[in-house]
């Protein structure tokens, strides 16, 4: 990706909350993953857990995909894609962790759900800070008339509930890529999705919503995830699900710390330590 690109990128994050960027995938991998979207609400389906959730959306119309990093490996490669995660830092600062990760699919018919902002979800106001991120990937093209998703903006400056205007609704304007691209949104920024006007065309994203390490994920990523999968990850990917026993601490801040138990160094070592600590203490208990 051209670096002046994400410069830029990173510039209107920061002034205007958002930003999108093209050709972060090819189409054909776009439309790979919507088809692998869709498999996984069949399976899901087929083990009695539906894809409509009366409490976010309106109408069955719009599909819901809660578990596609525990179901395929390529979101796993998706929430861990470098720019993507450049961004990501760019918000939220270099120590992310992956906060949710959702597949959104809206046929014709679906009805817009309600004006919210992410960070509002996961932090009581104040919104001072942008603790919080959203990655939105297009797996389809994406225009007002099939369902994008719409912003206020200028929101992202808002800092409580009370900011929101009574017109806020007609303030709405959509984020409008095609498929492939990213778009890039700060947790303060206030949106809905928008109602599918039209007759054939289903929109589709993936929502990978990224937060600050302190914070607490809305997903367990340690339960959602079977052992078994979760022995093959890499270490980043580890890292960014809070899989590993220092949850919100990087690499570069482990150094004498090495291991939960303590710093690994043999057991002749270690014993030798203890021993020294354990004589200083009975002398001064002596």
């Amino acid at each position: 990706m051209d670096a002046m690109i994400i410069e830029d990128a990173k510039a209107r994050l920061h002034t205007e909350g958002w930003c999108i960027v093209p050709d972060i995938i090819s189409k054909g991998a776009a439309a790979d993953a919507l088809a692998r979207l869709w498999a996984i609400a069949r399976a899901n389906a087929e083990e009695g857990y539906s894809c409509f959730l009366p409490g976010l959306d309106p109408t069955a119309d719009m599909v819901r995909v809660l578990t596609p990093l525990q179901s395929d490996g390529v979101f796993r490669e998706l929430i861990q894609n470098e720019t993507a995660l450049e961004l990501a830092c760019a918000v939220v600062g270099q120590e992310v962790i992956v906060a949710n990760c959702t597949g959104n699919i809206a046929m014709p018919g679906a009805k817009s759900m309600a004006l919210h902002s992410d960070l509002a979800f996961i932090l009581p106001e104040p919104w001072i800070f942008s603790w919080s991120v959203n990655v939105v990937w297009c797996l389809t093209d994406v225009h007002r008339d099939n369902g994008a998703t719409l912003y206020i903006p200028g929101s992202h400056n808002w800092r409580t509930s009370a900011d929101i205007p009574q017109n806020a609704q007609d303030l709405l304007v959509p984020f409008e890529a095609p498929a492939g691209s990213i778009v890039v949104m700060d947790g303060r920024l206030w949106h809905t999705s928008g109602n599918n006007v039209t007759a054939n065309e289903e929109r589709a994203l993936l929502f990978s919503y990224y937060c600050a390490s302190f914070m607490r994920p809305m997903i367990n990523w340690s339960a959602a995830i079977p052992p078994d999968l979760q022995s093959g990850f890499p270490p980043r990917l580890r890292q960014l699900l809070c899989l590993d026993v220092f949850a919100n601490t990087f690499e570069n801040e482990l150094e004498g710390q090495g291991h939960w138990k303590g710093q690994p160094v043999g057991r002749e070592k270690a014993v030798a330590q203890f021993r020294q600590a354990a004589d200083r203490r009975a002398k001064l208990l002596a």
